[in-house]
């Protein structure tokens, strides 16, 4: 099936996409040297209960991908409406600057993730990637995770979402 050219800019595109709300999460890993590596994401989704399995995708442009494409493992901690701050600081600067000054702790099998009240998190073994277009797709087969009852921070229409329930976290 030849592929059909789309009549529309990637602008409009990213405005259309950003009609579909998506949670925030930064995914966190240990680089070869041990350091701390983290990034903002917004496209995780679960793909399976048995297995248990999540996915989520990674600019093939980003400084990190060589380390994420090579880890054994990963936390994908999924922020709370508190966490703004945390969702902004991991999605600019040096990617090795980004846990400065932010607490941090390990996942049960030794993974670095954030030590901060997230509404949850997935540690993952690296499973498969997945070249798709200028993405890297990362299934991630999780191992171990934990949730509390914060709400969780949602980003829609390029921000986040302040509703009343979530003014007061920014």
């Amino acid at each position: 099936m030849p592929d059909t050219a789309p009549d529309f800019d990637a602008r409009f595109f990213r405005t259309a996409l950003g009609r579909f709300a998506t949670g925030v999460t930064v995914v966190t890993t240990a680089a070869p040297d041990g350091a701390p590596i983290g990034l903002t994401v917004s496209s995780f989704n679960s793909v399976s209960l048995d297995p248990p399995l999540v996915l989520w995708s990674l600019s093939r442009g980003s400084a990190s991908l060589d380390i994420f494409e090579h880890c054994e493992r990963y936390v994908v901690n999924v922020l709370s409406a508190e966490q703004i701050a945390l969702a902004r600081r991991f999605a600019q600067g040096h990617t090795r600057e980004r846990f400065n000054g932010v607490p941090r702790a390990r996942a049960p099998g030794g993974t670095p993730m954030l030590d901060a009240h997230c509404a949850a998190w997935f540690e993952c073994s690296n499973r498969s990637r997945y070249v798709e277009g200028d993405h890297i797709i990362m299934v991630g087969q999780v191992e171990r995770c934990g949730h509390s009852a914060q709400a969780p921070l949602v980003f829609h229409a390029g921000g986040f979402d302040l509703t009343p329930a979530h003014k007061h976290s920014e």
